[in-house]
């Protein structure tokens, strides 16, 4: 029998021989590459800490001793030898485990951290409330990459832990000098002079003991570096050098990112399965490739993912117009106002998650100073597979409160295209696009113009008014369809500039009986709310409906299956829609729109 297949608590590790741990780190390898290749994920990160992540269990008891990831996308091989290896077969699926830690899924994961730089700052927290109540019998271990150590959290929570040098902490520096890409700046520089033993250490200097470097793939030698360091009782710095990606050909010679996400792929030859079709991000990249070669000024910003938000193509064609400054998103935000100051126009390119770690340098340090300055969120809206800590359902109700601030939501590839160009082009202050991860295949031309509204359908009489927000139009153009074939006029527009809400939608709601909102962002203070509040401000007193994502976090699984649970389906919302209908009076429906001063809504009959 595989000694994989025994493995059921970590406990059992210590029972094991150096040559059986060996021989266990070989056969994780093994089934990482097998799982994650049929389901996709984080391959590289977690080939790199297999024997880390067995030196960890054996040395440390879990969980009574706190092993917090940072980043958690590193965590595979935690979750394999804490008893989950059934779940890889639906691993970032619905029914699957999670790609991070997960309360629900073991005591042996006590955060959920999937955002970088925080596990110090959980850490110092911890080790606090253990010396506060007296507590000396159990440790508290902060797993960090180094690609994390360029955000400026994880030098705040390092200034506290070293000003408490009797509380005893253990950071575990896992050195593979990648983030998603190469890390880069200072810090990268001083770890290549450590790994090099020609640099006075830097961790010495702030008042923590350190150790190593030591050979990440070693597991005697890492073993020995983390009980010296848990035997001495305060905070200490353990230098581990690993290889993002070990111990597959496919991984370790991808020299763009050592495998660090993957596609489902045949692990024979390292092909994804699925042809690569137009998405929302490479349109980006490439629309922005054409407007630089247009415009000097223009210079995209990154925090460590240059290629994740479709940067790639621009690096390649103006390798000094791409600005990566590690993961530091407060950092890129103030740097592109200054950058705007000085007579560029910054484009910075960042997933919905992470910009809720800049909203104070958009609102003081950009908006204030009514700088022109780009935004554009990738992964907007439910992005599914990385669970709720990934999906960007938040941007546009932080967003909509930031004076000045003009926010688009394209449906497809062209009105992206199209509303790239007009952001870059305003410079009064700024602007900002949100799209989802996905593709963009199918285009959704306008049938007709009502003061700056793109018109997608128009039958019947006025009965029912779709708001339709970004890549949701084709849901709502699905829901229209549905109410024709019942009889019920409809009218569905897309605002494209979504915020400030247009004064428009006010006069099309005033004259429909009914007036429904569909986003894929929260309905607490979406694009719904503004709406409503658009309406009372213009005392209309049409009905408005707004469908879009719950408050609360979002399980992992498919974007599909999770926008269901969300009601966002066109059977749903076809179904709330007719018994709204049903409740209102009988006024009997207008007939069309009387406003010589702009181009009129004509029904699909007159084409």
């Amino acid at each position: 029998m595989a000694l994989l297949e025994t493995v059921r608590d970590p406990s059992w590790l210590r029972e094991l021989t150096d040559g059986q741990l060996r021989d266990l780190a070989g056969e994780i390898r093994e089934f990482l590459i097998e799982r994650v290749s049929a389901t996709g994920g984080h391959l590289g990160p977690n080939l790199g800490v297999v024997e880390l992540t067995i030196a960890l269990h054996t040395v440390f008891e879990s969980p009574r001793d706190r092993l917090l990831w940072d980043t958690g996308h590193q965590s595979y091989v935690h979750k394999i030898l804490t008893g989950r290896q059934a779940g890889f077969d639906r691993l970032r699926k619905s029914g699957g485990i999670s790609g991070y830690p997960s309360r629900e899924e073991s005591e042996h994961d006590l955060v959920e951290n999937s955002h970088a730089s925080t596990a110090l700052s959980y850490a110092d927290g911890l080790a606090r409330a253990d010396a506060h109540l007296g507590r000396r019998d159990r440790a508290t271990v902060a797993i960090i990459g180094d690609g994390a150590m360029t955000g400026g959290m994880a030098w705040e929570a390092l200034n506290n832990i070293a000003g408490g040098p009797d509380r005893p902490l253990v950071i575990v520096l896992n050195d593979n000098q990648r983030s998603y890409a190469p890390t880069i700046g200072g810090l990268a520089e001083h770890l290549a002079d450590l790994r090099s033993g020609c640099s006075p250490g830097m961790f010495e200097q702030l008042g923590f003991s350190y150790l190593g470097p030591v050979d990440g793939h070693d597991v005697p030698a890492l073993q020995d570096a983390l009980r010296r360091a848990h035997a001495l009782g305060k905070p200490v710095v353990v230098h581990v050098i690993t290889a993002k990606g070990k111990g597959y050909l496919h991984t370790e010679t991808n020299d763009l990112d050592l495998g660090h996400a993957i596609k489902p792929m045949d692990p024979r030859t390292g092909q994804a399965l699925a042809t690569s079709r137009r998405s929302f991000t490479s349109v980006f990249g490439q629309t922005l490739v054409e407007l630089a070669e247009r415009r000097e000024d223009l210079v995209a910003i990154t925090a460590a993912m240059t290629e994740p938000t479709g940067l790639l193509p621009l690096q390649r064609k103006f390798p000094e117009r791409v600005i990566d400054v590690g993961i530091a998103e407060q950092h890129a935000v103030t740097m592109a106002a200054g950058l705007s100051m000085g007579g560029m126009h910054p484009v910075v390119a960042i997933y919905s998650t992470f910009v809720n770690r800049a909203l104070d340098q958009l609102l003081m340090d950009v908006a204030l100073h009514r700088r022109p300055v780009t935004f554009v969120l990738d992964r907007s809206g439910v992005t599914g597979d990385d669970g709720p800590s990934h999906n960007g359902v938040w941007d546009l109700s932080v967003l909509q409160v930031v004076p000045g601030l003009r926010i688009a939501a394209p449906r497809d590839g062209t009105r992206l295209a199209e509303l790239l160009g007009e952001a870059v082009a305003w410079d009064e202050g700024p602007t900002l696009l949100r799209f989802p991860k996905g593709l963009a295949d199918e285009d959704r031309p306008a049938v007709a113009t009502f003061n700056e509204l793109d018109v997608l359908r128009r039958s019947g009489s006025l009965d029912v008014l779709i708001v339709a927000v970004g890549a949701l139009a084709g849901l709502a153009l699905t829901v229209a369809e549905g109410m024709r074939a019942q009889g019920i006029g409809v009218t569905v527009v897309d605002p494209r500039w979504v915020t400030p809400v247009n004064p428009a939608l006010a006069d099309l709601a005033r004259r429909h009986r009914l007036a429904i909102t569909v986003e894929d962002n929260s309905r607490a203070g979406g694009v719904g709310s503004a709406i409503a509040q658009t309406l009372r401000d213009a005392d209309v007193h049409t009905p408005l409906r707004e469908f879009g994502i719950p408050r609360r976090f979002l399980s992992h699984g498919s974007r599909a299956e999770v926008l269901d649970a969300c009601g966002l389906t066109a059977q749903n919302i076809t179904r709330v829609v007719v018994e709204l209908l049903t409740g209102l009076d009988a006024a009997p429906a207008q007939t069309g729109i009387d406003d010589p001063g702009s181009q009129p809504v004509r029904s699909e009959e007159e084409h």
